[in-house]
């Protein structure tokens, strides 16, 4: 039997819906860059060369949704908007440095991996 998104939605393997939630294209990059606190809706689009306005707004949404991400509106003239990680979107952040050690170790290496072995 094939497992679509509703599967997944209703899972119980753990790293099944963990991966339903940041499988989405930017998703990652967008949490990666809320670790270091609170960006504006144009610094992380200027931070995520190539991401189109729309994307980032679908993401932020969806992360929002998730409690992933906090979304503060300030009622000023242009009205300003921040977005930062909650504690359910912090211990994300972990996953993401084990990330960043793997591609150290294994992808972004000088040689090619068939040189290495």
């Amino acid at each position: 039997m094939e497992l679509t998104k509703t599967h997944l939605d209703d899972a119980v393997c753990p790293v099944a819906r963990t991966a339903a939630i940041i499988s989405g294209k930017w998703t990652l990059l967008i949490i990666r860059d809320l670790a270091s606190g609170l960006k504006r809706f144009h610094q992380l689009e200027r931070s995520l060369c190539g991401i189109s306005p729309k994307t980032l707004s679908e993401r932020l949404r969806s992360l929002e949704v998730e409690g992933i991400v906090i979304r503060q509106t300030y009622a000023e003239v242009p009205p300003r908007v921040e977005y930062s990680l909650t504690e359910k979107g912090q211990d994300l952040v972990s996953v993401i440095d084990c990330m960043r050690s793997y591609g150290k170790r294994w992808l972004c290496q000088d040689e090619p991996a068939s040189e290495r072995e």
